[in-house]
């Protein structure tokens, strides 16, 4: 009954806060779902001794790129620039698709560029693959930013891509700077019990006395 009941009350909060907060419950299930993978990475980085400063400054780092996403959006600002740019760019364009247009046009190209300078620079193979894949991330990022969102979707966004940047963060962290594999085998390999015991092996053997042979 308390296992039951130790489930159900964390997953009912989330589709609550979800519902009140962000308006569905959709989000309740989609942050929250994230939320569990990112404790898990967490307590796996922990457990394999990285400090918990370095957990602490890349969760930071993911709060301030989440914080600006969430205002970003949910002040409709990408939405009014590129209404702007699409006024100059595209006035023949109904203006109800002009936003969306050139947004989707412009991140695609640039995402298809990068990605294919990407995949050419990981391996001449891949180009292709990074093009299509920047492409793609491209007209999803200009589709997102170019429609005018409910404050509340956008700090919904906002905190998904906390959510998102967090172990991404710790994973370039781990990356660049290592993992101390000498105090990762002092935390696991039990060293001291080790000698302890050969100790007290050798000290039982002096002061045993060896029976005659027959």
């Amino acid at each position: 009954m308390l296992l039951l009941l130790g489930f159900l009350l964390p997953v009912g909060l989330l589709l609550f806060l979800g519902e009140w907060i962000f308006g569905s419950i959709g989000w309740g299930v989609l942050l929250g779902s994230v939320l569990i993978i990112d404790v898990a990475v967490v307590a796996g980085l922990l457990a394999v001794g990285m400090p918990g400063n370095r957990l602490g400054l890349a969760l930071l780092g993911a709060l301030a790129i989440g914080v600006v996403t969430g205002l970003v959006l949910g002040l409709e600002l990408t939405n009014r620039a590129w209404t702007a740019a699409a006024d100059e760019l595209l006035p023949g364009v109904d203006a109800g698709f002009r936003p969306l247009a050139i947004a989707v046009l412009s991140l695609a190209a640039v995402g298809g560029l990068i990605g294919l300078v990407g995949g050419f620079r990981a391996s001449g193979g891949s180009a292709v693959g990074g093009l299509f894949l920047g492409a793609f991330t491209g007209i999803v990022l200009g589709a997102l930013t170019a429609v005018a969102l409910d404050p509340r979707v956008g700090a919904a966004f906002g905190t998904l891509t906390t959510l998102i940047a967090w172990p991404v963060l710790m994973g370039l962290d781990v990356s660049r700077r290592g993992i101390d594999g000498d105090a990762l085998k002092a935390r696991f390999y039990p060293s001291q019990t080790i000698e302890t015991t050969k100790e007290t092996i050798e000290w039982v053997r002096q002061r045993t006395p060896l029976g005659r042979k027959s």
